[in-house]
């Protein structure tokens, strides 16, 4: 009876196994460039299309729902588990400082939150009443703390090369990834403040209730960017 015993809990382990249900990753990505070499990462993985269709917001497979939303709005996506991981970059992580798991540098969207003054100045900190033009406050604020200077900070959301050209701020912090775009406008880099790149990230919550999905798919975009860091 006991070696019965032993088979019945075999066998019940073994379709236990076959049963496991494998739950499903809600992905929040942002619009545009990242989401398309997310995806591409995902189609090296699984070898299928993942392509959303026309103007739609979610995409749908067996194991993923991938989530279009704006870029500032990923991580929010995430921390409030209305999507279990996400894509996003550093300096986003960084400006809005909400607690979720960052699991893994992507090393795409490299790019650097910089320093941009009229061509010629130079940055001089001891200048009392500095104004500096910036759609991320708290980096900015940050920055500044941190050498024990005052200075005002406006927000601006677009066209921030323009401030330092008006008198509306004598410099500004912002994204550069080539520089372009500040010379175009009569400015150049000045200091960097911080190096960024995309990130996948986690919700807590979900880094426990569905540890396995998420580290399974972890492992898997690991592996794609360590294969190509080595070619």
């Amino acid at each position: 009876m006991f070696s019965n015993l032993l088979v019945f809990e075999f066998i019940l382990d073994k379709i236990s196994k076959k049963l496991k249900v494998v739950l499903m990753l809600t992905v929040a990505l942002p619009k545009g460039r990242i989401a398309k070499e997310t995806l591409e990462i995902f189609e090296t993985i699984f070898g299928d299309s993942f392509r959303f269709d026309d103007r739609k917001l979610i995409l749908e497979t067996p194991k993923f729902r991938f989530l279009l939303v704006r870029n500032q709005d990923v991580a929010t996506y995430v921390y409030h588990q209305a999507a279990d991981i996400g894509v996003v970059g550093l300096d986003t992580l960084e400006e809005q400082g909400l607690d979720v798991v960052r699991l893994l540098d992507l090393r795409r969207g490299i790019c650097k939150v910089a320093i941009g003054m009229k061509k010629g100045e130079k940055l001089d900190l001891t200048k009392p009443e500095l104004k500096v033009a910036s759609k991320m406050v708290n980096i900015t604020k940050r920055y500044f703390e941190e050498r024990a200077v005052s200075v005002e900070i406006i927000k601006l959301y677009g066209s921030i090369e323009l401030a330092p050209l008006i008198g509306l701020a004598d410099m500004i912090v912002d994204i550069v990834q080539t520089g372009t775009t500040m010379k175009q406008n009569g400015l150049e880099v000045v200091e960097d403040i911080m190096s960024s790149s995309t990130y996948l990230i986690a919700n807590k919550n979900s880094y426990i209730a569905k540890k396995d999905e998420v580290l399974d798919i972890y492992e898997k975009i690991r592996d794609v960017i360590q294969k190509e860091n080595r070619t």
